[in-house]
């Protein structure tokens, strides 16, 4: 499926059967009713809780709702069982990434975490992953804290690593820190009839729709491009009804919702998404190939699919490079409109084991840029002075 174009036939009340551009969803979907009741911008319900005077209608879209998870009709009836904030948000995340549901957490490893338990309540414990992911995602499986197991493998011996207790396949493409990235058809045949997640937070919907390729589930951490101003902490799963109907009742019972006002936010996010991530895109690209020019960077990592993200090895100190930037924020995290640079080593990949985190590719010497939309010139002037100095040629 085309990244540039996405379908009305997905959930929310698009008005046009017509299939629209990835840029006109952006804008419209989540959205589409809103004229209809005489409003321009979502509204946001702050609610936590509604007064039903049908008891027992109520007792019976309970029942349902704990029989299937499916969204609840009709009026609201409490936030942990969902918010029509929140709704908008997830129908335009899902039209965006061209699945049935999407279904919104209080951040991204909450969302990964209902997943596991998802498969754990199947009685399906062990995951086959692939490294690298994001240094919390492997801390979480590596660690065993909710009772699960973990099998790592290259992308080549996923089949091989499958087994009767097998309930996830989780990967990340381009994964963090290195950008690697991975042929998503040729791992979702691998896994056969077990679900594939990938994690498709550095890439979004703009660069790969992941469930076109054979994903079941896609992963986002909010917090990055989605929201995009570093304002908004929120994790969402992008997937099929039926799987969303049990992370829904999952969300109900552990209560890793997101909040309203997060929602609202997200759902702006996603109108200029396409507009960020390209504009960023086009700083990223830049700045790594001045960095592969450059006598003090060793390597540099970026995605042939491009976006935001540049990892590069340097000759120097690297803990030099983050206290010498003066424009770029020294800060974890990523895909805010503005610039951010970070030690993986010693922050997002801080809680994987030494030799696992090398055996991955994320050395010491390596740095995580995230590029913004500040000018160019200005983020490769502040990047070349925190570099240090240039060596002396060589001479013959």
């Amino acid at each position: 499926m085309d990244p540039a174009t996405t379908h009305a036939s997905s959930p929310g009340d698009a008005r046009t059967t017509a299939p629209r551009a990835l840029a006109t969803e952006a804008v419209h979907a989540g959205r589409d009713d809103l004229a209809r009741h005489g409003l321009h911008a979502p509204p946001i319900d702050l609610s936590t809780t509604y007064p039903p005077y049908d008891s027992r209608g109520e007792a019976a879209r309970l029942d349902a709702f704990a029989a299937t998870g499916a969204a609840m009709q009709g009026p609201p009836v409490y936030g942990r069982l969902g918010n029509p904030t929140v709704a908008r948000f997830e129908t335009a995340l899902a039209r965006l990434e061209g699945t049935e549901a999407a279904v919104a957490f209080a951040s991204g490893m909450a969302a990964l975490t209902a997943v596991l338990l998802v498969r754990a309540a199947a009685g399906l414990r062990h995951v086959v992953a692939v490294r690298p992911l994001y240094g919390c995602s492997d801390h979480l499986l590596t660690a065993g804290l909710l009772g699960s197991e973990v099998t790592w493998t290259g992308p080549a011996g996923i089949a091989d690593a499958l087994r009767p207790d097998t309930g996830l396949v989780l990967v990340e493409s381009p994964a963090n820190p290195t950008l690697a990235e991975l042929d998503l058809r040729a791992v979702a045949h691998g896994c056969g009839s077990v679900p594939l997640l990938v994690d498709n937070t550095f890439a979004t919907p703009v660069l790969q729709r992941p469930a076109g390729q054979g994903a079941r589930l896609v992963l986002h951490s909010a917090t990055k491009y989605l929201g995009g101003h570093g304002d908004v902490m929120a994790g969402v799963v992008a997937c099929d009804e039926e799987f969303a109907g049990r992370l829904r009742r999952v969300r109900f019972a552990t209560g890793g919702v997101l909040h309203p006002l997060a929602g609202y936010l997200l759902l702006r996010g996603l109108a200029t998404l396409p507009v960020r991530v390209r504009a960023a895109s086009a700083n990223a690209a830049e700045l790594a190939r001045r960095l592969a020019d450059d006598p003090r960077v060793t390597r540099v990592h970026y995605p042939r699919i491009g976006g935001a993200m540049v990892s590069f090895e340097v000759r120097g100190d690297p803990h030099a490079v983050v206290g010498g930037v003066r424009l770029i924020t020294p800060a974890v995290s990523l895909g805010s409109v503005d610039t951010l640079i970070q030690h993986p080593a010693s922050i997002s990949h801080r809680v994987v084991d030494a030799d696992d985190r090398r055996g991955a590719g994320v050395s010491d010497r390596l740095l995580r840029l995230s590029a913004g939309l500040e000018d160019v010139e200005d983020l490769w002037a502040d990047l070349d002075r925190a570099l240090g100095e240039r060596p002396a040629p060589t001479r013959r």
